[in-house]
């Protein structure tokens, strides 16, 4: 059996809430570079889903098409060799002159993929409207979207609208290409329930095909939806008309997500309040399966085999995405490239399995509902000059290519097959996998950010070791090259180093632990062919910019400290050039009682005044965003130096008072002072700001300040309850 095709899709929503539209391509600046559809080709993909969306064609008039952006990159995809997949609606509601209630919806739509049909007569593939059934549910059933219809009947009506509206879309182009093909995608997610709510189950698992099944004419009066259908608007005519000529796709696409498999309960008291609503019978907590069910979910594998069961028609998985920290990413598609081309050998015609959101997607935790500039990586980070290849594309290429081997960290199960998935009462007999692979190895674990970075690790599912010196010590050799032996790590979390600027001025520990240390754990790394990241400092600099540093920006420290960091990122580099070398700067954090910020909150509380330099410019850094993306940079395999603090510019005064006044404490009581008051011996710099010139990921500073505050109340809410 050959191997499955790797497909790609572009986040390409365009969806209307109120009177404003959200478009996803706009946000991800897709729609303005055309050489996109080059970064997609390298990845060996054999199509891809490509939007010809009627709200950017045709947005004002329907007899006013402006085809220029479409016309460039269909031209390009052509010499690419790469298959279009095009789509003409995905989750909108068209332009402003119809909407998914419109009685003349169908026909306009048709109209449209005409002249689609007529531009692009070599076009074989079209979607005319994504995922009519969830598009139905968030627009007419749920609210979230235009025309934010809240009943069945809007429900019901907006969904055949959308299948009419197929139809007669694809009978219009294949009017001018008789072989184009219907590739009808649909999120196919499955619903348990306990015994109580085996009914409202039953309806939500017949319902989520319902796109299929009036396309392949399967909804007659037999069909258990027919007088939920008749009762809610539903006509006999137009059910029957698509029995009488059905419009079976040429290929079902499948869309999976870990959170389409629901679990419904009438024991509220299991669950937060947020996941409580019900029906006109029962009230129920809705739930994500995965976190409840000791017996795990089915997710690929059984959503494959229900739909070739129900079909036996052709299918690809038309998206494959995970929203969760990189690793888990990465997981989640090498598991269902896997398991997609397990059912493939098996029997089950399944062409091609597709990457989600190849330049990453905005707003989805909020539905698109809001602009809150929530980003999700994908294939690529857009956050640089150009979009950054992340771990995700080139094991999404080594898959296409049949290459390997793959990255350490997809040796460990995703955290929907681990232990801790369960966040609720577990249903049944736990059923879980180990958490292995290969470890990360971290020094300095008497350190803040060594210990932050064990704590992360642990909650994202990435085995670790952290080390103190007596297991590591790094400015012995010997002793390095023992614990590399011992632990054969996939790679090397450097935070252990000297860390007292005033006294590194009179203190040969500090060159011998920073840079020394750094040069031998890089050299042993280098000769075991293992990643190294490291940490340096905005201390390397001399204040003499008034604009933020970048990584290329000369090196010319003002103290001993800053020299030995220096030292370091020079040594490191020469001997191991594939390191990752993070240039930082005033960390603060909500799990270390004697930083700054908890410090400064502290005497401020007790009506103490804290004084801090007014008269040095930093990048303050929240040392959880620090390590995280850290960790992405590591797993996407990046090299180099790197800035990475939170964005903003302040004084270490002007931060007292932002942290003192989100806290509703008196800002009075901070008093700006020159730092040669403090008793600071190290001349420290006036401004060093960090910024970037290979991509800014780090949150603004004013996050950064909310994810501290709300971390230290979920710890002093465990702290209470634990008690």
């Amino acid at each position: 059996m050959t191997s499955l095709e790797l497909w790609v899709g572009v986040e390409a929503t365009v969806n209307r809430v109120g009177e404003i539209y959200h478009d996803q391509m706009e946000r991800s600046g897709f729609e303005r570079r055309l050489d996109d559809l080059d970064r997609i080709a390298e990845l060996g993909a054999r199509s891809m889903r490509f939007p010809v969306l009627w709200e950017k064609v045709a947005p004002e008039r329907e007899d006013k098409l402006d085809w220029q952006w479409p016309d460039a990159r269909l031209a390009r995809l052509r010499e690419l060799n790469v298959n279009p997949v095009v789509g003409l609606l995905h989750h909108g509601s068209g332009p402003r002159y119809t909407d998914l209630v419109d009685p003349e919806f169908p026909q306009k739509l048709a109209r449209y993929a005409r002249r689609v049909a007529e531009r692009y007569p070599w076009v074989r593939d079209y979607t005319p409207v994504n995922e009519p059934v969830t598009t139905a549910r968030f627009s007419g059933l749920y609210g979230h979207w235009y025309p934010h219809g809240k009943s069945d009947g809007c429900f019901i009506r907006t969904l055949l609208n959308e299948i009419h509206g197929t139809v007669l879309a694809m009978r219009a182009i294949r009017e001018i290409n008789p072989a184009a093909r219907l590739v009808q995608t649909e999120d196919v997610g499955f619903t348990h329930s306990t015994e109580m709510l085996r009914y409202q189950a039953d309806f939500e698992n017949i319902r989520r095909w319902l796109s299929f099944d009036l396309l392949t004419g399967k909804v007659d009066e037999h069909h258990p939806l027919w007088y939920y259908l008749r009762h809610h608007g539903a006509s006999e005519e137009e059910l029957l008309s698509l029995v009488a000529e059905p419009y079976p796709p040429d290929i079902l696409g499948i869309n999976v997500y870990a959170t389409s498999e629901r679990f419904l309960d009438e024991r509220l008291e299991r669950y937060p309040v947020q996941t409580h609503g019900g029906n006109e019978r029962h009230a129920y907590a809705d739930v994500e399966a995965v976190r409840v069910l000791g017996e795990g979910v089915g997710i690929f594998e059984a959503r494959l085999r229900d739909t070739h069961e129900r079909y036996g028609l052709p299918i690809a998985v038309t998206e494959a995405h995970l929203g969760c920290t990189r690793e888990e990413q990465m997981r989640w598609l090498h598991e269902a490239w896997n398991t997609t081309q397990a059912a493939r050998d098996n029997g089950v015609d399944v062409r091609a399995l597709t990457v989600w959101a190849a330049f990453g997607s905005f707003d989805w935790n909020t539905l698109v509902t809001q602009s809150t500039g929530f980003y999700e990586p994908s294939l690529w980070d857009i956050r640089s000059p150009t979009p950054r290849p992340t771990g995700i594309a080139k094991l999404a290429r080594q898959l296409a290519l049949g290459e390997g081997p793959h990255h350490p960290v997809v040796e460990t199960p995703g955290w929907w097959r681990r232990e801790d998935r369960f966040n609720c009462p577990v249903e049944g007999e736990p059923c879980f996998l180990p958490l292995v692979g290969r470890p990360l190895l971290i020094t300095g674990a008497s350190g803040t950010l060594g210990r932050a970075f064990a704590r992360l690790c642990e909650v994202r599912g990435l085995p670790y070791h952290l080390l103190s010196r007596a297991e590591m010590d790094i400015t012995d050799p010997t002793s390095i090259a023992r614990a590399l032996a011992q632990f054969g790590p996939w790679a090397v979390v450097n935070t252990a180093g000297y860390v007292r600027v005033d006294d590194a001025e009179h203190d040969e520990r500090n060159m011998q632990q920073n840079a020394f240390g750094a040069a031998n754990l890089a050299a042993a790394c280098a000769e075991r062919g293992v990643p190294l990241l490291t940490f340096s400092s905005d201390l390397v600099f001399d204040g003499r910019k008034n604009s933020p540093y970048v990584e290329s920006d000369p090196v010319q420290p003002l103290n001993a400290y800053g020299r030995s960091k220096m030292e370091a990122e020079r040594a490191v580099l020469a001997a191991s050039p594939e390191s990752l070398v993070i240039r930082t700067a005033a960390f603060f954090g909500p799990w270390d009682e004697h930083n700054f910020v908890t410090q400064a909150l502290r005497a401020v509380r007790h009506g103490e005044m804290w004084c801090a330099a007014d008269d040095q410019v930093v990048s303050p850094t929240f040392v959880p965003h620090l390590v995280n993306h850290s960790l992405d940079l590591l797993i996407d395999e990046e090299r180099g130096v790197w800035h990475l603090a939170n964005a903003g510019a302040v004084s270490w005064a002007d931060f007292a008072r932002m942290a003192v006044e989100r806290a509703g404490l008196d800002v009075r009581l901070v008093q700006g002072v020159p730092g040669a008051v403090l008793g600071q011996l190290a001349r420290r710099p006036a401004y060093s700001v960090l910024g970037s010139e290979r991509g800014w990921i780090m949150p603004s500073l004013e996050r950064a300040l909310d994810a501290y505050f709300g971390e230290r109340r979920e710890t002093q809410r465990a702290l209470v309850e634990a008690d």
